[in-house]
């Protein structure tokens, strides 16, 4: 592939990217809001509102990518398809993830969980949330909501990591597509076995669901379907409730408005999830020559919808760079949208907002960072955060009292 006729060309370095891709965002932005980015392999479309034009027109900006990296990751999968194929998928999927069902099946695992992770760390006085909390919470949940009876939440956890690495590996390492492949044959180990349960004994899970639908879904279907959503469905929750606490920890005005207002847990999520999208950009393929931001894209074009710096748009979010949970209300782009909308919002906003982040405030008392583990106000912190196909904090070091 190479760079549309009259698309600007722009080098980026993907070590700086991965370090804090927002100032080369807010350039292209500026300067060339569609440009064939070499590293990258495509041409990266950075303003809203071509990106939410392009959502909407599934029938040219097409999610069957040649080459795709999640293809190759985990084989043939909804997120890759569209409709028809995508709608069958996903309606046998989508269930056991819809808001009712999150409240009535899984919410009271949910916060069991979240309180058993609060009991084993609440007395040292001390730990990493991300580690410690929020990535096995978010692994536990996944594995009950997917109904992965037969796994822990360290494996999910292993899984999930491993595939997402391969799916940002466009430097091509080997390494990471070793890990990835070790990873999607246990996951569709497991899967099998667990699928076989679902059907003699219906559970509610997604497994469950796939297996039941009323428009037959083959295991391979359910087995690659499933890998997907481990990937999302550990990293989404996880940074975003590790961000969204660093952001409040920083700003202890605002943490004490939230806590004597637990309504404004929502606007915190919405806000976090906007501010540092831990999903940055989705690859699109055109089905016919189109153009969009004043540049004539052929046929087969590669385009990243980078959702990151859409929700960076100066010309959308008044003083974008910043974490206000008081900005007008304008909908992010984080969980996608038109047909590929995240499937697991709600999960992820109920088991972050409603549980994981009050809990962890209000049962470690004098929570704060450990010196020197603060970020600056564009949400980078050296050693924490990093990546710009997936973005969020490796670690958040607190004290608390014991």
């Amino acid at each position: 592939m190479a760079a549309a006729p009259g698309a600007p060309v722009v080098e980026l370095d993907l070590a700086e990217l991965r370090r804090d891709p927002y100032p080369a965002y807010a350039e292209l932005r500026r300067t060339a809001p569609l440009a064939w980015v070499p590293s990258v392999g495509r041409h990266l479309l950075t303003r809203y509102e071509d990106i939410v034009h392009a959502e909407k027109l599934s029938e040219v900006f097409s999610s069957r990518e040649e080459g795709s990296l999640l293809l190759r990751t985990v084989g043939p999968n909804l997120l890759r398809e569209d409709d028809p194929e995508h709608r069958r998928l996903r309606a046998a999927a989508e269930p056991p993830t819809r808001p009712r069902q999150v409240r009535d099946l899984w919410a009271g695992t949910f916060e069991r969980n979240a309180h058993e992770l609060l009991d084993r760390i609440a007395g040292r006085g001390e730990g990493d949330l991300i580690g410690d909390f929020a990535e096995p919470l978010a692994a536990a949940n996944l594995a009950v909501v997917l109904g992965l009876r037969n796994t822990g939440a360290d494996d999910i956890s292993d899984w999930s990591r491993a595939m997402m690495a391969a799916n940002g590996n466009y430097a091509d390492d080997p390494d990471i597509w070793l890990r990835a492949e070790q990873a999607t044959r246990a996951i569709e180990d497991a899967v099998a076995e667990m699928a076989e349960a679902a059907r003699r004994e219906p559970d509610g899970s997604v497994i469950s669901s796939m297996v039941h639908a009323a428009d037959p879904v083959e295991l391979t279907e359910i087995q690659n379907n499933i890998k997907v959503i481990i990937g999302g469905g550990v990293n989404e929750p996880r940074d975003v409730f590790g961000v969204g606490a660093q952001a409040l920890l920083r700003r202890p005005d605002v943490l004490d408005r939230v806590v004597a207002d637990p309504g404004l847990w929502k606007r915190v999520f919405e806000e976090t999830a906007r501010w540092i999208s831990p999903i940055g950009m989705y690859p699109r393929q055109l089905t016919q020559d189109y153009e969009i931001a004043g540049v004539a894209l052929p046929a087969g074009s590669r385009v990243a919808l980078v959702i990151a710096s859409g929700n960076r748009d100066e010309s959308v979010f008044e003083r974008a760079d910043e974490f206000d949970i008081d900005r007008p209300h304008r909908p992010h782009l984080a969980f996608g949208g038109g047909p590929h909308f995240c499937m697991g919002a709600w999960v992820a906003r109920h088991e972050v907002s409603a549980l994981a982040w009050p809990l962890v405030f209000s049962r470690l008392k004098g929570l704060r960072l450990v010196e020197g583990a603060k970020a600056s106000d564009s949400g980078s912190a050296a050693g924490r955060m990093e990546g710009w196909v997936f973005r969020g904090l490796t670690s958040l070091n607190v004290t608390w009292q014991a």
